[in-house]
């Protein structure tokens, strides 16, 4: 049993401590809506509060705090689930999951600490700005980015083995 949850484990002891301490670190160091320029015209890093979920949706939801802790907890549970019962050699696959899982419970803190989820990193290209986020999203992100780029090998491989008449 422990061989099986080890990396994710590790993976969310790293990631959620870097997380929590990082967005510790910007409440003690910037006031709500202060902004510290690190490039000029690419990178901030800022002080924001997200009442939504991605983007801010359903920031302006009355059941939103309730709602998106009930849908983390489903979608850690899920993942556990899934973890579960994949093979140990899938490596790319349990990573990207311990990484969205990670990213799902340093998020889930704040809710519930907080009712809202504090973001500071601020990329931008002059005027135009991606929505501000954290180190727990961008393990969200590199997750599923993962999880996509084993899909795409996958398929990649099984065509090319489709091709050569190998199946």
């Amino acid at each position: 049993m422990w061989q099986r949850y080890r990396l994710v484990l590790v993976i969310m002891a790293v990631v959620v401590c870097a997380d929590q301490l990082s967005k510790w670190y910007i409440g003690q160091r910037l006031e709500l809506y202060q902004s510290l320029t690190v490039v000029e015209h690419y990178f901030n890093i800022c002080h924001v509060h997200n009442n939504g979920a991605a983007f801010g949706i359903l920031a302006d939801s009355a059941i939103r705090v309730p709602l998106l802790i009930a849908v983390a907890l489903l979608a850690s549970g899920v993942i556990l689930w899934l973890l579960a019962r994949l093979p140990l050699a899938q490596r790319w696959q349990r990573l990207g999951l311990a990484l969205v899982f990670s990213g799902a419970v340093g998020n889930l803190i704040d809710r519930i600490r907080l009712g809202v989820v504090v973001d500071f990193i601020d990329v931008h290209w002059y005027g135009h700005h991606w929505p501000a986020f954290n180190v727990a999203d961008s393990a969200i992100s590199v997750g599923v980015a993962l999880l996509l780029l084993d899909v795409w090998r996958s398929e990649r491989g099984s065509r090319a083995a489709d091709k050569n008449g190998c199946r």
